[in-house]
């Protein structure tokens, strides 16, 4: 019997860990694709399913990782170095929003967490880039972190939605 229960936990555990090293190997290998619209939505959908399949801190961890890469491959110029912490924050903010709201709406969860990740972003962008560069420049730099933002988020909840339904994510959650 005890044996019985080893091999269970030691399944759940092993599932567990292969979504984890998986969901964390593509936040990191997509940003190499050096698209922001095909980049975005992977990336998010990866934060909503990692948000539901792991958990909040899981997915947390998740979040952290792919502007580092991005920024480390050239996606994200070197002059957005800045706004890097800005971007982490704006993911922690998807998920922990995500997961308070989808236990009441899927579409509600993802729709509110990538507004609010959106006017995170937006805001903080036009703050930090308007006091350190020239105004061309701080324009080209807020655009990319203003509607790009809100369209790729939720494009990747629209991407997440049929994984979860394939993983089950919906059942006990």
């Amino acid at each position: 019997m005890n044996k019985a229960k080893e091999l269970v936990l030691n399944k759940n555990a092993f599932l567990f860990v292969s979504r984890f090293v998986f969901l964390v190997g593509l936040a990191t290998i997509v940003p190499l694709f050096h698209q922001q619209f095909i980049t975005g939505p992977i990336v998010n959908a990866v934060l909503f399913i990692s948000t539901i399949v792991l958990g909040v801190d899981f997915a947390i961890l998740i979040g952290l990782i792919p502007s580092v890469i991005a920024l480390g491959v050239g996606l994200l110029p070197a002059v957005l170095a800045p706004m890097v912490p800005f971007i982490m924050i704006s993911n922690t903010l998807l998920v922990v929003c995500f997961a308070y709201l989808r236990k009441k709406n899927y579409w509600l969860g993802v729709v509110v967490s990538s507004f609010l990740k959106f006017i995170f972003l937006f805001s903080t962008s036009s703050v930090v880039i308007n006091l350190i560069f020239k105004k061309e420049v701080a324009e080209q730099v807020s655009l990319m972190m203003s509607w790009p933002q809100l369209f790729t988020a939720l494009a990747g909840g629209i991407l997440a939605y049929p994984v979860l339904r394939v993983l089950g994510g919906f059942k006990n959650k």
